[in-house]
């Protein structure tokens, strides 16, 4: 175990000095948020790919093959065609608008702050509670590394991201998900998926140790699969966290191309993910959870070095979506909420100085960390704190987002019901039917589009020039754009 501990260790120092390096990096406002705007193709679909691929696709994903075999892939899957339909369609657009969170698309569409701050509240409880339960994944890394106490797991694993991330924002963040992309990729594809297929004694005899029902693309349940569409598919489309990345783009062409390739991989990630459960289905038909399938595989069959450094995958793993989520949140709860609260406005980057700017996000992804760090340890259940944030985020946000990219009708107050009635919905139906029903989210999202749709209809158009400003915003050609410095490459 000696050389496992020794390849977590240069791991994880590994990731502290590129958070050093990125703070060297990041001088401005721009390129602490969003890494300057400048990230080319291979960068881009790496880091993309880095932060939607997290603890829960990677060790839930393991777990999902092991309980319903091929199958079990459509989670991860369905994250994949989000990715593919948002850079497709969506994602040259967003590059375009020059911005840094998604409530500042939503004040440019709709004129005005009233949709922003309460679609800022909704986005940061979501962000939160991404990062909480990408945050809550160490203690299972760290009890197959180490045996480790769960308190003492999350907070060494959630204090490394936090203090990476501090230091040099996107910069940091970027340079580190490239690192856990390659490592992800060499200990999860390369190395854990044909180790675990020869260990199980190849796919013929898995065939024959298990149902059929383990090799139907559809076992898992016709149901199932469209609520995985609904929460992640819809959710890839809207999430800040994802948006944050395309704001890093360096061009609108990056954005569509780069993620792309991004989604390509997450749908192969998501079949190796089905793949190696199925295989610890075949060597271990017994366990007390599906979720301890990624552990126990990596922990008795792989050999000493390779084994530490798949543990580092699954790091990289969790530490990709922490990062991202964490940024996300800091960024919201700084620009969006309380900048407002402050009365500072919707473009507080025109009239201040870039180092303040730099040292208040800085100090924001401190405190939101320290906030994730103890929420992580006050909550047990990682599935019921991940579905509240996606039933709030698509419930609430999914439409007023979506319809003002796609329908010019639309109005603020429109927009504003559809947060409110949304949101509601999804809260209301969660106390009624449970949080892990499906319910809440089909009946929230529906309430939501025809609050949308019956306010906007019902109130006067949006203003022809915030109509005028806005899609010369997404053209790339508003002269605000020109306000806002390119550094020169270093």
């Amino acid at each position: 175990m000696a050389v496992d501990y020794t390849v977590i260790v240069v791991y994880l120092a590994g990731m502290l000095a590129m958070g050093w390096w990125g703070m060297r990096r990041a001088r401005s406002k721009s390129e602490f948020l969003v890494a300057g705007r400048r990230l080319g193709p291979a960068m881009y679909s790496g880091t993309m790919a880095a932060i939607v691929l997290g603890g829960a696709s990677t060790i839930g994903g393991v777990g999902l093959g092991y309980q319903y075999g091929l199958s079990g892939a459509w989670m991860v899957f369905t994250i994949g065609l989000g990715l593919l339909a948002l850079s497709v369609f969506f994602s040259a657009r967003i590059a375009r608008l020059k911005v840094y969170t998604v409530s500042e698309m939503l004040d440019l569409r709709y004129g005005g702050g009233r949709a922003g701050i309460i679609s800022g509240v909704v986005m940061w409880a979501y962000t939160l509670m991404l990062a909480v339960t990408s945050t809550i994944a160490y203690a299972t890394i760290f009890d197959v590394l180490l045996d480790m106490n769960r308190t003492v797991a999350i907070v060494l694993g959630g204090s490394i991201v936090v203090a990476y991330s501090t230091l040099g924002g996107m910069w940091s963040i970027t340079l580190t998900d490239m690192v856990q992309f390659v490592v992800k990729t060499i200990g999860v594809l390369l190395l854990l998926l044909p180790i675990a297929v020869v260990k199980a004694g190849g796919f013929s005899e898995m065939k024959a140790q298990l149902p059929t029902e383990y090799f139907d693309p559809l076992g898992i349940g016709g149901e199932t699969i469209f609520t995985y569409v609904l929460i992640y598919t819809f959710g890839m489309l809207i999430g800040q966290d994802i948006w944050q990345r395309v704001f890093t783009a360096r061009s609108d062409r990056t954005a569509k191309w780069g993620g792309t390739v991004a989604g390509t991989y997450c749908l192969a990630y998501a079949l190796a993910g089905a793949v190696i459960g199925t295989a610890a289905k075949v060597l271990y038909p017994k366990l007390g959870s599906p979720d301890d399938a990624f552990a126990t595989i990596v922990k008795d069959e792989l050999p000493v070095g390779v084994r530490g450094l798949v543990l580092a995958a699954a790091l990289a793993a969790v530490m990709s979506t922490s990062s991202g989520a964490l940024i996300a949140c800091a960024t919201v709860a700084n620009n969006d909420i309380w900048s407002r609260l402050r009365g500072l406005g919707k473009a507080p980057a025109d009239n201040a100085d870039d180092h303040d700017e730099v040292k208040g996000n800085r100090l924001f992804i401190l405190i939101m960390g320290l906030a994730v760090i103890c929420t992580a340890i006050a909550i047990d259940n990682v599935v019921e704190a991940l579905t509240v944030a996606y039933n709030l985020l698509v419930g609430g946000l999914l439409v007023p987002i979506l319809g003002g990219l796609v329908w010019k009708r639309g109005t603020v107050y429109g927009a504003l019901a559809s947060v409110v009635v949304g949101g509601l919905a999804v809260i209301v139906l969660m106390a009624t039917y449970g949080i892990l029903a499906n319910e809440p989210v089909y009946y929230g999202l529906l309430a939501s589009l025809a609050a949308y749709l019956v306010v906007s209809l019902a109130t006067p158009a949006t203003d022809a020039a915030v109509l005028t400003a806005w899609r010369e915003r997404l053209a790339g050609r508003s002269p605000e754009l020109a306000s806002e410095p390119v550094p020169a490459p270093r």
